[in-house]
């Protein structure tokens, strides 16, 4: 089984009126999920590189009635390039990205900077390559590399979730 936002977002204690910023939000699956999850007092931010798939994910969005989702344009490997205040994040989600980012130690430091004390963040990532279905063997960031990365930055690791047969999911807090 694949990874399924659905399921994953219901494990990850994401609770209504939540602001949770999915980074790297493609086409918008995690963030619909979370959307579904947080009701209408909550915000879902869709943080992408890619204008055109912000400009998918906010038609999409309007097309199921998810008023509770605004697009970002930004950058996450760069300080202040999620263009989030200080400390006004939940839950940050990292679903199927950590293995692309090129600067991980920038994007994490951006993390910090914008989750609230107390605040989360749900990575779900490629246990392997899989014959070319996932990322390339040199670019998985296995679970024990994922966790010291986090731990280096001053992240504790809260639980593991159920992400798959082909992924990881593991919750840190700040």
């Amino acid at each position: 089984m694949f990874s399924n936002p659905d399921t994953i977002i219901s494990q990850a204690g994401i609770t209504p009126g939540a602001v949770v910023l999915d980074v790297g939000a493609g086409v918008g699956a995690y963030s619909f999920a979370c959307a579904k999850r947080i009701g209408t007092n909550g915000r879902v931010y869709a943080l992408d590189v890619q204008k055109d798939l912000l400009v998918r994910l906010a038609n999409d969005a309007q097309k199921l009635h998810l008023n509770n989702v605004e697009v970002l344009w930004g950058d996450v490997e760069r300080l202040n390039g999620t263009k989030m205040a200080k400390h006004s994040v939940d839950v940050v989600i990292l679903a199927n990205i950590l293995f692309q980012l090129r600067d991980k130690e920038t994007a994490l430091k951006e993390i910090a900077r914008i989750l609230k004390p107390g605040g989360r963040v749900v990575v779900v990532d490629w246990t392997s390559s899989f014959g070319g279905l996932g990322p390339k063997p040199e670019d998985v960031m296995t679970l024990s590399q994922t966790e010291t990365l986090f731990v280096k930055h001053q992240f504790h690791r809260q639980s593991s979730i159920n992400a798959g047969s082909h992924h990881y999911g593991i919750i840190f807090s700040i």
